[in-house]
């Protein structure tokens, strides 16, 4: 009988001890998640911004695809993991063919960041016709 109190009680402190552990986890942080282009020329073509991000977690942050809300806009993203405390690029481009006017796009981003497995990032513009 003593010795399984004594077991319940190692197995209660054991599993105490481990619920207090930090879990680990990536988390991501961009510098600015909106540009603003400003006034382009669609004769120029297609423009670029690279939006900065650190993985301020402390597990590797994956991020497992970036999607825009226009045919007209592309992500490109890092393919492999990001360390803790690395940083990070996700370059957003944007044709401006065929499109005079005021643009406003989304580009979603989705991490395996348990905080944060969406973000949103943003440009906007206006375009001069040809």
């Amino acid at each position: 009988m003593l010795i399984a109190a004594f077991t319940l009680l190692a197995v209660g402190f054991t599993a105490a001890a481990q619920s207090n552990k930090k879990a680990e986890a990536p988390d991501i942080n961009f510098e600015n998640p909106v540009h603003d282009f400003g006034t382009i020329k669609e004769a120029d073509g297609k423009v670029s911004h690279d939006f900065s991000f650190t993985n301020t977690g402390d597990a590797p942050l994956v991020i497992v695809y970036a999607s825009a809300s226009c045919g007209c806009t592309k992500p490109e993203y890092p393919a492999e993991p990001i360390a803790p405390g690395a940083k990070g690029t996700v370059k957003v481009t944007y044709n401006p063919a065929g499109r005079p006017g005021e643009f406003n796009k989304t580009i979603t981003v989705k991490t395996n960041a348990p905080k944060k497995k969406k973000v949103a990032l943003q440009i906007t513009g206006t375009v001069i016709p040809k």
